[in-house]
């Protein structure tokens, strides 16, 4: 038996990404920068940065899950790491692709708001249970869910 999955595919995710645009510009919040949370948030990241007209972009590397529905103890953040003192007074857009637990996006709004900056966090999908409820959602689900970059298992090396 096959466990029932949200699937996202490329020309929704591409509607999904202009409605959360729409609905950060229709708030009044204009970013001075937009950071993702590698790997998940990267492709929301920098289509939220072209939507918006915002040239500053960053990312940030979490590990937190390791496989479907596997886990470390607590999300690790990993190198290279931002430059926090040019996030110092700015406005950040922290994208990631979704708010499961919700316990990577609090530990990295923390760590962006040590900095001095006001962070607003954007997902694809929030889940029920989730500890950070992201000021933006495109959509809410409790399935595991299939992106279009992660649907495909990694290229093997050239024969």
């Amino acid at each position: 038996m096959t466990e029932e999955r949200e699937v996202l595919e490329w020309p929704r995710f591409g509607e999904a990404t202009r409605q959360l645009a729409q609905a950060i510009a229709h708030d009044g919040f204009a970013p001075d920068v937009v950071v993702a949370i590698a790997r998940g948030g990267m492709l929301l990241a920098g289509g939220l940065a072209y939507a918006l007209g915002v040239k500053s972009c960053g990312a940030l590397n979490v590990e937190f899950y390791t496989g479907v529905g596997q886990r470390l103890p607590d999300p690790v953040v990993l190198p290279p790491m931002l430059d926090e003192v040019s996030l110092r007074g700015k406005r950040v857009l922290l994208a990631d692709d979704v708010s499961d637990s919700g316990r990577t996006l609090a530990m990295v709004v923390q760590l962006l708001e040590a900095t001095g900056a006001e962070v607003r966090t954007v997902v694809l999908y929030t889940k029920p249970g989730t500890v950070h409820e992201p000021h933006y959602t495109w959509r809410r689900t409790p399935l595991w869910i299939t992106f279009p970059w992660s649907a495909l298992p990694p290229v093997g090396a050239a024969a």
